[in-house]
């Protein structure tokens, strides 16, 4: 049963030939995680201020529970939806103490009930000992955790956040990840995030909801969004892939491309006899003295610091693009050295153009 519903939600500004938001339908469940991903200008933002109210629809249905927030006859005020919001730069109030920042949003509670409820998201962020603290004084995780209890304090039917990641730093971007996922988890939230970094939905997400030029791509789990691509824009968006075209073979379990015949994970029930692959790098399992299936010069080698990435010439047609795989970095490699391979099926999929 689905908590929030989105129904030919559209969006069309002033001045533009093509809706910034077109015709999207999507179901969240209670409790659930999404994140909306995307690249700049896909739609993924104005989708979550027509959710928040603070951006009329030019049609479509928002509803949550059995109330109909936005319809063509009516639409609910921001501050009557239950929505809770993390903003991206935290938008605390500098000269309020943490725990006046978290009951701000409190003013129609009692003055005992006000402070208990922040004692009690305050805890649950971990940060109950900061209370008497300014903004200034913490660190932009410890920010970030003021600002989603202070969305969680007037117990939200749903908690937006917008790209509540984008202002930290690696090393504690990657602790943030699962500070978030954990307090949403705990209180029992249904979150939609917007987000245009691929790590970031996958390690927060209970789904992903890809976005391109308004419309929804694919909608899945992280697992199911990697291993199984809907389409070319998918692949690429989230992860590096490698992209071929093909002939697919009658047994339908195999393709044949310019690199030679690569293998399905199963048969296939695909009836066009012309396909796109998408091979992952981590698909290409190199092997020793050339017995691999496939094999060509490394062109480019990459350091990530966890792994090589090559970039590996099979063959000579002008336009091919060279195969990326990922290779051990203690593994020596170095450019022009001939390597030979073999492709995992588990990690090719067949994708629509």
């Amino acid at each position: 049963m689905s908590f929030i519903q989105l129904e030919q939600l559209t969006k069309q500004f002033h001045r533009s030939n093509q809706p910034a938001v077109d015709a999207l339908d999507l179901s969240i469940h209670k409790g659930e995680i999404i994140t909306l991903l995307g690249p700049s200008g896909c739609g993924k933002t104005t989708t979550l201020r027509m959710l928040a109210g603070f951006e009329k629809p030019s049609s479509g249905v928002i509803k949550i529970g059995d109330q109909v927030l936005h319809d063509q006859t009516h639409s609910t005020p921001p501050e009557k939806r239950g929505i809770g919001m993390v903003f991206q730069d935290y938008a605390l109030f500098p000269h309020l103490t943490i725990e006046k920042n978290v009951m701000f949003g409190l003013n129609r509670w009692r003055i005992r009930e006000r402070k208990k409820r922040a004692k009690e998201v305050l805890e649950l962020v971990g940060l109950y000992d900061y209370k008497d603290r300014y903004p200034n004084a913490l660190s932009g995780g410890q920010q970030q955790r003021i600002a989603l209890a202070r969305a969680l304090a007037p117990k939200p039917h749903v908690v937006l956040l917008d790209e509540p990641f984008s202002n930290l730093d690696a090393g504690l971007r990657e602790k943030m990840r699962h500070d978030i996922a954990y307090i949403l988890k705990e209180a029992n939230a249904t979150a939609v995030i917007v987000s245009h970094d691929q790590k970031d939905a996958f390690a927060v997400s209970d789904r992903v909801v890809v976005m391109n030029e308004g419309v929804i791509q694919q909608i899945a789990t992280p697992r199911d969004m990697y291993r199984c691509p809907r389409n070319c824009f998918v692949a690429q968006f989230v992860g590096k892939t490698n992209l071929l075209s093909g002939t697919m073979e009658s047994d339908k379990k195999h393709v044949t491309t310019h690199i030679g015949r690569v293998c399905l994970s199963e048969v296939t029930d695909h009836i066009e006899e012309q396909v796109s692959l998408s091979v992952r790098p981590e698909g290409c399992v190199i092997t020793e003295n050339g017995q691999g299936r496939y094999s060509g010069i490394v062109e480019r080698v990459m350091y990530s610091g966890e792994y090589q990435e090559l970039y590996v010439r099979l063959s000579e047609q002008e336009h091919s693009q060279p195969m990326v795989i990922y290779a051990p970095v203690e593994q020596d490699i170095v450019i022009d050295q001939e390597l030979s391979f073999n492709i995992k099926p588990e990690l090719v999929s067949l994708v629509e153009h």
